[in-house]
C-alpha cells in the first residue's frame, strides 16, 4: 500500500469520525429542540414550578442554575489558574509536579456521585452548611478543577519561550512575566477551559441534588437551597411528572449553555484582535 494511499484513508478515517461526532450531535440536540421548544413561552421562562413540575415555569430553576455555575467557578478559576502557573512557570519537572498532575487527572475521573457523597458529608453535614448553594459550589468547584488546570496549563505551554526572555531582557521579574506577557497571550484557551468548565457544573445532576438541594424557591442567600435546570429536568424525567416540561428545561438548558459559549468566543475573539493590534 503506497504512502499517498494510506493517507487518503486516514483522512477518510477522520472525517468520518468527525462527521459522526457531529451526527450523534445534531441527533441530541435536534431531538431535544424538536420536543421542548413548541411548549416554551414567555410564561414558562418567567413563571415559578406549580404543582411539582407539571405546571407554571421554571424561573427559580434559571437563577440556581447561573448562581450555583459562577459560584463554583469563582471558587475554581482562581485555583486552576494559579496552579497551570506553579506547574509551568515557577517549577521545573519532579516528583511534586508529577504527583500534583497525577493527582488532578485522578480527580478528574472520580465519578460525579463520589463527589457528590463527599459534599453531602464534608461541606452538607460536617460543615453544617446543609444543602445551599455554597455547599454545591464548593462540590462543583472540585469537579471542574481539574478541567480548568489541564486547560490553562496547555494554554500557558503555547505561549513561545521568545515572549518570557524579552520581559526578561526588559528586567521584568518573573511575576512581571507573568502577568504581562504569558497570561494575555495565553487568555484565549484559558478562557475556553473556564467555559468548558462552566458547562460541566450547569449540567451536573448528581453532586448537585446531594450538595444543594431540590427547592423550588428563588435562592435569599449562599445558604439557600437550590434547584438547577439539569435537576429539574432529571427529576420530571425520571419521576415521570411532565415529559413535556422535562424537555422544554432540557431546551432551554441548552440554548442557555450555547449563548454562554458564543457570548464568551465573541469576547475571545476581540481579546486576540486587540493583543494583535498592540
Amino acid at each position: 500500500m503506497t504512502t499517498a494511499r494510506t493517507q487518503r484513508i486516514a483522512f477518510g478515517c477522520i472525517w468520518a469520525a468527525a462527521v459522526l461526532t457531529l451526527a450523534v450531535l445534531a441527533l441530541v440536540v435536534g431531538l431535544i429542540m424538536i420536543r421542548g421548544l413548541p411548549s416554551i413561552s414567555w410564561g414558562f421562562l418567567s413563571g415559578s414550578p406549580e404543582n411539582l413540575g407539571r405546571d407554571g415555569g421554571i424561573f427559580p430553576t434559571i437563577v440556581g442554575t447561573i448562581v450555583l455555575g459562577a459560584v463554583s467557578l469563582l471558587i475554581a478559576t482562581p485555583l486552576g489558574v494559579g496552579a497551570a502557573i506553579y506547574l509551568t512557570e515557577y517549577t521545573h519537572e519532579s516528583l511534586l509536579t508529577r504527583a500534583i498532575r497525577f493527582g488532578t487527572e485522578s480527580l478528574a475521573g472520580v465519578p460525579s456521585i463520589i463527589f457528590g457523597l463527599f459534599g453531602f458529608i464534608f461541606f452538607v453535614t460536617y460543615l453544617q452548611m446543609g444543602w445551599s448553594i455554597l455547599a454545591g459550589g464548593l462540590t462543583l468547584a472540585l469537579m471542574v478543577l481539574p478541567t480548568i488546570i489541564r486547560t490553562t496549563e496547555e494554554a500557558i505551554r503555547t505561549v513561545p519561550q521568545s515572549y518570557r526572555n524579552v520581559s526578561y531582557s526588559l528586567g521584568a521579574t518573573r511575576w512581571q512575566m507573568v502577568t504581562t506577557a504569558v497570561l494575555p497571550s495565553a487568555l484565549p484557551g484559558i478562557v475556553t477551559g473556564v467555559i468548558l468548565a462552566f458547562g460541566r457544573a450547569v449540567s451536573e445532576t448528581a453532586a448537585v441534588i446531594f450538595t444543594a438541594g431540590t427547592a423550588l424557591n428563588l435562592p435569599k442567600s449562599a445558604f439557600s437551597p437550590v434547584r438547577t435546570m439539569a435537576v429539574h429536568f432529571y427529576i420530571l424525567a425520571v419521576e415521570g411528572i411532565s415529559l413535556e416540561k422535562a424537555y422544554a428545561t432540557g431546551a432551554v438548558l441548552i440554548v442557555t449553555v450555547l449563548l454562554i459559549n458564543i457570548i464568551a468566543s465573541s469576547l475571545i475573539t476581540r481579546l486576540v484582535r486587540r493583543q494583535v493590534r498592540r
